[in-house]
């Protein structure tokens, strides 16, 4: 029978860091004071050398054991075990991290198709040499590959520096794997179609891109036999924009038809709902403009998991997961009655606002620089800082440095455009937040609004002009928590 290896106590004190770090979201503060811990270093480093330094300490501290003769789960005692469990996994995704990465731009490139993982038997191979099982190794392989596409598009599509990107990014992280990833690991992992998820933010600010990073970061498993994934993550994420469609076709759109369901119904027809795979996601965008109809047939789908198409009674099940998105005032809806209370319910097992841009930029003015210079990338194909840097003076020359930015970043993009074209770009000329401004005024001049709803509209009013809760906090006199109840309480109403 084999010998036992016993941790030491500093050994058991650096791999209980590490079993943290596994276990930590990557974008959160949490997991760089692990790192730091780990490495033995200090802020003054960029957050991505911080990680490789940890990643690069935990491979020396495992190079000693296996000098020692153990390097593999076997070789430990059951408490010691568990930490080595954890520790292994963290060595053998940080192995393969870059491995991944290709796989998914491979994927990008073969479209629908599963590609083949070129890297199957290297993984395997680091699976078994930690003494982990095919069953186990099967299982990581898959799981491993989903934390991976997570971090790959939420990292890469949706970049930048301010407080309220790096919440916005950790935020994403936990829609997909909960605030507590083992949780996710035990009892989740195959049960997250059941949490649907609303996401809300202006117009061009991104919903898309969230959306994407979370429709394509499901789990997908991998098929040992085949040497794939069992499916592409490109075909699990269906988008839908619900206000391209005219109101008599949405639900033949959503739903499907059968042949002669209505007139011009001239075969069957497959809905998103039917298209979207056991492991996919169905991304419903304008879900504000739905009828009360459609939204009572969703409420159904989305509580029982069956549907039918228009014109059939035959039940369909849809296993996937549902993502929505507005830029209208679900508040308002539901006030009005145009957005059922129920479906909201439902929706919002998770509620998740992407940050404006002036936002953004009023928080780290460094922010449109770094999304220039990615808008610039994608543009030519090649990263260009110094036209960055002359489109920028352009900007600031032609804007000013307090632009609002109305448009967003999508509004930034066709900036950068017509600059490429003309040379200039004058900008969107109407002031955002005027209809809050002429809301707070029919109200005084009512005089049937209470205070406390006036200064929540005032405050909501001076946030999307300046875009940080501390500019407004100081033109109020209010402190910097009580500004940020009532724009948060209104981002709702």
């Amino acid at each position: 029978m084999a010998t036992t290896k016993k941790l030491t106590s500093s050994q058991k004190d650096f791999f209980a860091k590490v079993a943290q770090a596994a276990f930590s979201n990557p974008f959160g503060e949490t997991r760089l004071e692990l790192d730091l811990q780990i490495s033995e270093t200090d802020h003054n480093l960029e957050r991505m050398e911080i990680t490789d330094r940890a990643i690069a300490e935990v491979d020396k501290q495992l190079q000693q054991l296996d000098k020692a003769g153990v390097s593999k789960l076997a070789h430990f005692g059951s408490g010691d075990a568990k930490l080595m469990h954890t520790a292994y996994l963290f060595e053998i995704y940080h192995q393969l991290q870059y491995d991944f990465d290709r796989h998914i731009q491979q994927q990008i490139k073969g479209g629908d198709k599963p590609q083949p993982v070129q890297f199957a038997d290297k993984a395997m191979t680091a699976f078994y040499r930690r003494g982990f099982s095919e069953l186990d190794a099967c299982k990581y392989l898959a799981f491993f590959f989903q934390m991976r596409r997570a971090f790959y598009f939420i990292d890469q599509n949706l970049i930048g520096d301010c407080p309220s990107m790096r919440q916005f990014r950790c935020h994403l992280w936990n829609n997909l794997f909960t605030h507590d990833i083992k949780w996710f690991e035990e009892h989740l992992w195959d049960r997250m179609e059941d949490f649907s998820t609303l996401i809300l933010g202006e117009t061009g600010s991104g919903k898309g891109a969230a959306a994407a990073a979370i429709g394509c970061s499901g789990h997908i498993p991998f098929d040992d036999k085949t040497g794939k994934f069992k499916e592409s993550f490109t075909k699990a994420f269906i988008s839908r924009n619900l206000s391209q469609y005219p109101e008599t076709l949405i639900e033949s759109e959503l739903f499907g038809h059968s042949k002669g369901a209505f007139t011009g119904a001239i075969g069957n027809y497959q809905g998103v709902f039917s298209q979207c795979t056991p492991h996919g996601a169905i991304f419903l965008d304008e879900i504000g403009e739905l009828t009360t109809p459609v939204q009572i047939k969703l409420l159904q789908v989305l509580q029982e998991r069956c549907f039918s198409p228009v014109g059939s009674h035959e039940k369909l099940r849809f296993s996937g997961r549902v993502i929505a998105a507005t830029n209208r005032s679900i508040g308002k809806l539901r006030q009005q009655g145009k957005f059922r209370d129920d479906f909201f319910y439902r929706l919002c097992s998770d509620v998740i606002t992407v940050p404006s841009l002036r936002q953004r930029v009023g928080e780290n003015p460094k922010e449109l620089t770094m999304l220039l210079e990615r808008v610039i990338e994608r543009i030519i194909g090649e990263k260009k800082k110094t036209l960055a840097t002359e489109i920028k003076s352009i900007l600031d020359k032609n804007l000013g440095k307090s632009y609002h930015w109305p448009g967003n970043v999508r509004e930034l993009e066709q900036a950068v455009r017509r600059i490429l074209l003309s040379g200039s770009y004058a900008g969107e000329q109407f002031e955002v937040g005027m209809e809050i401004h002429e809301q707070i005024h029919a109200k005084l001049v009512t005089g049937e609004a209470p205070a406390q709803e006036l200064l929540c509209d005032y405050c909501k009013m001076l946030y999307q002009r300046f875009g940080t809760y501390e500019q407004v906090a100081s033109t109020t006199g209010l402190d910097r928590r009580t500004v940020k109840k009532y724009i948060e309480a209104s981002r709702l109403e």
